[in-house]
C-alpha cells in the first residue's frame, strides 16, 4: 500500500503559463481519488507526474515516506492503465497480461498464477488464447487492466480508461473497476476522467481542477471532498456549476434583507422573494450576487411559499424524468427535473418552488456564501 503526497506541486512548459499551480494534496493508502475537470485543466499531467512520465518543475512528490522527484518511473511502484488500449495485435491475451513480468524475468510459474488469478477476476479466462482484434472493446479494456495488476502495484493510476467505450460498456466496465478496488485491498487508485458520473460513482474522493484563468488565479485546485460534499456544499460557483447534469442554474440576484443564518434575495426586473439558507456575516443589502438553484431543486406544485414563475420553452421527456426548459430574461434558460409523468406543454406559465435549503448564493467573485452543514437534511461524508 502507498500514500502519495504533493507538495507545493507545479508544472510548466518553457516561458507558458503553468499547467499545474500550487498543488498541495494527500491521498491516503487504498484511498479511490478522482481527477475531475473540463478539457485542458491539467488532471492528465498531473497523473502523469505521479507516474514519473513528466517531471515537477517545483515542488514535491512522495509516494508512501519517499521522495519520488528523481525517481523513473519503473522504480515508483505504480502500474497505469491508458485512454488508448495500447495492447500488442500480435500477442495473445496472455502474453499481453504477461509482458512486463516476462521482461522482469520473474518464474513461468510464478508469471503462469498471477495472469490467471487476474483472469479469473476479470473473468477472461476463456479469452486467454485470443488475440486482441478477437475482443470488444470492453475485453480489450479489461486486459490492458490486468496487465496492471498482475504487478501488484502500490498505486494504480487510470488515465481515462473508460472513454472509447460505448455507453452500456462504460457502465459496466465502472462497475467492475469499483468492483477491483475492494477486492484488491493493497492498492490506491487515482482516476482521471471528465465525466462527473464517473467521479460521482467511484471515488472515495474527488479533485476538481480548475482550468484556463481559473488555475492562474484561484491554483489548480478548485475543491477536493467526497462527491456528496462537492454536490451539496460547493465552495464556488464554478464547483457548483461543474458538478451536476443538468447543470445548476444560475440567476443575477440582489440581496434584500440578511440575518445570521439566512439572506433573502430579489431578483431584478420582478418582484420575486427568494430566502436562502447562507450566512449573512460580511453581507450586505444591495449588494449583487448570483442565485444558484439545482434542476432536480425547482419542485413544481409543491406550495412552498417563495418561488419562480416562467413561461416553458422546450419539454424533454427521458422517461422517468422530464427537462423543462423555462425563460429566463436576459440570460440562459433555466432548466428544472420534474418526474416522467409531469402533464407540461410547451407555452404554460408554471410555478416552481423553491426551499432555502436548496439554494445557494456565490459573490461577485464567484465565491459561495457558506451554508449549514445540515442543509438538504444531509450528513456530508467524510
Amino acid at each position: 500500500m502507498a500514500s502519495i503526497t504533493l507538495r507545493a506541486a507545479q508544472k510548466a512548459y518553457g516561458d507558458s503559463p503553468a499547467v499545474i499551480r500550487n498543488v498541495d494534496l494527500a491521498i491516503g493508502e487504498h484511498e479511490f481519488c478522482v481527477f475531475l475537470g473540463p478539457s485542458g485543466c491539467g488532471k492528465s499531467t498531473l497523473l502523469r507526474v505521479i507516474a514519473g512520465l513528466e517531471d515537477l518543475t517545483s515542488g514535491d512528490l512522495l509516494i508512501g515516506e519517499q521522495r519520488m522527484n528523481d525517481v523513473p518511473s519503473a522504480q515508483r511502484s505504480v502500474a497505469m492503465v491508458f485512454q488508448s488500449y495500447a495492447l500488442f495485435p500480435h500477442m495473445t491475451v496472455f502474453e499481453n497480461m504477461s509482458f512486463g513480468l516476462t521482461l522482469a524475468k520473474l518464474p513461468k510459474a510464478e508469471i503462469e498464477q498471477k495472469v490467471r488469478e487476474a483472469a479469473r477476476v476479470l473473468q477472461l479466462e476463456e479469452l486467454l488464447q485470443r488475440k486482441p482484434k478477437d475482443l470488444s472493446g470492453g475485453q480489450r479494456q479489461r486486459v490492458a487492466i490486468g496487465r496492471a495488476i498482475v504487478r501488484r502495484p502500490g498505486v494504480f493510476l487510470f488515465d481515462e480508461p473508460l472513454s472509447n467505450l460505448d455507453a452500456t460498456l462504460r457502465s459496466q466496465t465502472r462497475v467492475e473497476i469499483a468492483r477491483l478496488h475492494r477486492q484488491f485491498e493493497q492498492a490506491s487508485v487515482v482516476y482521471v476522467t471528465h465525466d462527473q458520473v464517473e467521479a460521482m460513482t467511484l471515488a472515495d474522493r474527488i479533485v476538481l481542477l480548475h482550468a484556463g484563468a481559473d488555475t492562474a488565479r484561484f491554483g489548480s485546485i478548485a475543491q477536493v471532498g467526497s462527491p456528496m460534499e462537492l454536490y451539496h456544499h460547493p465552495k464556488s460557483r464554478f464547483v457548483a456549476g461543474f458538478i451536476g447534469s443538468p447543470r445548476m442554474n444560475f440567476i443575477p440576484a440582489v440581496v434584500a434583507d440578511v440575518d445570521s443564518a439566512r439572506v433573502t434575495v430579489r431578483l431584478p426586473g420582478s418582484d420575486e422573494i427568494i430566502p436562502v439558507a447562507a450566512s449573512g456575516a460580511g453581507v450586505q443589502v444591495g449588494q449583487r450576487v448570483t442565485l444558484g438553484i439545482r434542476p432536480e431543486h425547482m419542485d413544481i406544485g409543491n406550495g412552498l411559499p417563495a418561488g419562480l414563475v416562467r413561461e416553458v420553452l422546450l419539454v424533454e421527456r427521458l422517461g422517468e424524468q422530464t427537462y423543462v426548459h423555462l425563460e429566463q430574461p436576459g440570460g440562459e434558460p433555466l432548466v428544472a427535473k420534474v418526474p416522467g409523468n409531469a402533464r407540461i406543454a410547451r407555452g404554460e406559465r408554471l410555478r416552481f418552488g423553491i426551499a432555502p435549503d436548496c439554494a445557494y448564493l456565490f459573490d461577485e467573485d464567484g465565491i459561495a456564501l457558506e451554508r449549514p452543514q445540515a442543509a438538504l437534511g444531509l450528513a456530508v461524508a467524510a
